[in-house]
């Protein structure tokens, strides 16, 4: 039988005994599961069957580590504030973590411990007997190269925002950024080396210190580094010190700026840019409008913006207010660039389903990282909670253009003990504590408005391995519920068989067929 949309098979956690009398457990619904399961356990010895994801890495040194079933989220970047679904969120995220003791070695969070074998405490302590093994999002992962940009075909530009956490290279020792000259040595280390990675075309960067000297530099170290000329959008701004702009940087060779910079100061200054681009090979033209809203730190935060309890912290209304503006400001100078599409970019300091974002989705804008990853996306951890502060939004004649996004896991997932201030290490692991996001771009203007249409295709999960009907010509990318991406590729026939079985748990496969994009959530049952 056929199938259309979601397919849900039923899903029971069962747990069975060797014949040594050692117990193995497999969790075949990690996302509801708690650690209070583990409570008849106590005392045993267990082995677990089923993956669980290292959710906390700070007592790394003294052995320890959080591990949940699933990667734990942020509840506002899974549910909207204070509704039902955000509620069995945080309750969920109280209660599904458990410490591991006696590990060796350091590992990053989000990788996959396998084949964990543990001594049970307490429902909420585990001591490690004998070795484990880990996959998915090690720092090897991420040097094989950048993300994906390119689920729906080639990209000619790469679009990269990146907070970079004050990056100051004068005036440094004043309270904010580097103390002394071996940090500021080293942080510029850290980030170049993550700009020469990812090789974007343009970047937009944020906590980027005033004036024009700190961009000068990225971009002269960027031209020195690539062979490429570098260049950056002189924003007449003067002032010189610790307080930090958005920048634009940009490699003249591929694009060339339209026009002045726009700035928008409502709210917080000198961070909310806007520039259009004209790609030099094409002379195809977009809007690249880049944003880093108020904080949610509680400072004189009062009446509507003071924490409302709803999880959106303290500010939400001026972040409202900001994301407003963004809109105005599009809308008003869609004239003066002379042209409509528009891609929004930036830490606006909100998560997913925050009040900001919604206001710049009811304004007309599609989140990239919801249409190209679903629920699976992140860029920053606070307080062991993944979620994405960093945003990519496009309209839709923007949307068309745009060949998929990804954030480039460098330094979310990291101890904080990797930092330009705290090591030696000059990698660009924890060169920032936000993860660069990345937008690939195919400009065309003729191009047709991408629309899901779900009747188009179909997908069968009822045999293995599961199958998709009718999108000959497209291209799928399969994802775990937590965001490894398990295989992607092209659908060469119209009765396509994925090539690989899916074993127990959820899985998100996303489907691009011409201008058309289906996202589908498969959960297998054991």
């Amino acid at each position: 039988m056929r199938h259309k949309y979601l397919i849900i098979l039923i899903c029971i956690s069962f747990f069975r005994l060797t014949a040594v009398g050692q117990t193995t457990i497999t969790i075949s619904d990690p996302e509801s599961w708690t650690v209070q399961q583990l409570s008849q356990y106590v005392g045993q010895t267990v082995t677990f069957l089923t993956p669980l994801y290292i959710t906390n890495n700070y007592n790394y040194s003294q052995g320890r580590y959080s591990l949940s079933a699933h990667r734990v989220y942020s509840p506002t970047n899974q549910a909207y504030p204070l509704s039902a679904e955000y509620s069995d969120i945080v309750r969920l995220n109280n209660s599904s973590e458990v410490t591991l003791s006696g590990v060796s070695g350091y590992h990053r969070m989000g990788e996959r411990v396998v084949g964990l074998t543990a001594r049970v405490n307490s429902t909420n302590s585990l001591t490690l007997v004998g070795e484990f093994r880990t996959e998915s999002n090690t720092r090897e992962d991420m040097l094989r190269g950048i993300p994906s940009v390119d689920m729906k075909g080639m990209h000619r530009l790469l679009v990269c925002a990146f907070n970079l956490e004050y990056y100051l290279v004068q005036n440094i020792g004043q309270g904010m950024g580097p103390r002394n000259e071996t940090q500021s040595a080293r942080q510029h280390q850290k980030i170049m080396q993550a700009l020469t990675t990812i090789g974007a075309d343009i970047y937009g960067l944020l906590e980027i210190e005033q004036g024009q000297v700190a961009i000068k530099k990225l971009a002269d170290g960027l031209t020195a580094a690539t062979g490429k000329r570098y260049t950056y959008i002189d924003d007449g701004t003067s002032p010189s010190g610790t307080y930090t702009k958005s920048a634009y940087l940009y490699c003249s060779e591929t694009v060339t700026p339209v026009g002045p910079i726009r700035h928008n100061n409502t709210g917080v200054s000198n961070r909310k840019k806007m520039q259009a681009f004209r790609e030099n090979s094409t002379g195809e033209v977009f809007i690249f409008s880049i944003n880093h809203f108020k904080a949610k730190t509680n400072s004189g935060a009062t009446g509507l913006n003071a924490d409302q309890g709803d999880g959106q912290g303290c500010f939400n209304h001026d972040r409202v207010t900001e994301a407003k503006s963004v809109i105005s400001q599009y809308e008003d100078n869609r004239s003066f660039y002379d042209d409509d599409d528009v891609l929004i970019m930036g830490d606006l300091n909100a998560y997913a389903k925050e009040d900001p974002i919604t206001t710049l989705i009811e304004g007309g804008m599609i989140d990239l990282h919801r249409y190209f990853h679903a629920d699976s996306s992140y860029s920053y951890v606070y307080r062991n909670q993944a979620g994405y502060l960093d945003h990519a939004l496009a309209n839709n004649t923007m949307l068309r253009q745009v060949t998929g996004m990804a954030a480039y896991h460098i330094n979310s997932d990291e101890h904080d003990g990797f930092t330009y201030d705290k090591s030696e290490n000059s990698t660009m692991f924890r060169s920032s504590d936000h993860d660069p996001v990345l937008v690939g771009l195919s400009l065309n203007k003729d191009a047709v408005i991408p629309i899901a249409h779900p009747n188009s295709f179909e997908v069968l999960t009822g045999s293995q391995p599961a199958r998709i009907i009718g999108a000959m010509g497209g291209h799928y990318t399969l994802h775990d519920s937590h965001g490894l991406l398990l295989t992607e590729g092209a659908i060469p026939n119209d009765d396509y068989y994925l090539p690989v079985d899916l074993g127990a748990g959820l899985y998100i496969l996303t489907i691009f067929h011409d201008t058309k994009s289906q996202t589908y959530k498969i959960i297998k049952g054991l």
